[in-house]
């Protein structure tokens, strides 16, 4: 089975005025279809750099990147764009919810900008996915944490990604809603193969993958 995820000797270089700032400093790494890996290390470490590459959000200063087999590394912003909303659904530490439009919406909203038809059964079916169906029109300040950390995973699942990256996606949970979510993103990848992506300083969080990714100073240490 060929990687979906292969990074070779990928550095990131930030250019901070007159000084350059190294993100990522020779990473290496491959990762299956259909598992579900953890990233940590500590604040500084790169993982947040890595993320951002593997999610096409950003890209190397040298090395390559290939996502299932294509070097998406050398790609133009709207090449990259068009290959991020394809493949890749993203789950975030703040949820980034609209704060007056009802969850259905915000399910919707991948759709809206992909032209996709059937919007509002899918979105549905994405909501009761993460056992929400009975909260389709509730706004995000009629939601726990835990709740609204749902919506934005149907948000994420409902173009039928490949991959799912979530980024410190219990950071801002109590630990009993933690812990609700990480059972939905296992379950999720027991249940449906997809390769998820955790990024956490928590090692709580991160024993609970498949294989975990240890990261410091710009580096894969384990």
């Amino acid at each position: 089975m060929s990687a979906v995820i292969q990074i070779n000797n990928v550095r990131k270089i930030y250019q901070m005025g007159d000084v350059q700032v190294p993100a990522l400093s020779g990473v290496s790494l491959e990762i299956q279809p259909g598992e579900m890996v953890a990233i940590t290390g500590p604040s500084g470490s790169g993982k947040s750099t890595l993320m951002n590459i593997i999610g096409c959000l950003d890209t190397p200063t040298d090395g390559a990147y290939f996502l299932d087999g294509v070097d998406v590394s050398k790609m133009a912003d709207d090449e990259q764009a068009g290959i991020r909303n394809q493949k890749i659904g993203f789950v975030f530490q703040q949820f980034n919810l609209l704060p007056r439009t009802a969850a259905i919406d915000q399910v919707e909203l991948p759709m809206v900008y992909a032209g996709a038809k059937d919007r509002q059964p899918r979105a549905m079916q994405a909501l009761q996915s993460v056992g929400l169906g009975d909260r389709a029109q509730h706004r995000p300040n009629e939601l726990s944490g835990g709740q609204q950390q749902r919506v934005a995973i149907a948000r994420a699942l409902v173009t039928n990604p490949s991959i799912v990256l979530a980024d410190e996606p219990t950071g801002n949970l109590d630990s009993k809603s933690g812990a609700e979510i990480i059972g939905i993103f296992k379950k999720l990848n027991a249940e449906k193969g997809l390769t998820v992506i955790l990024v956490t300083h928590d090692p709580a969080i991160a024993a609970q993958a498949q294989r975990v990714i240890r990261m410091r100073d710009g580096q894969v240490v384990h």
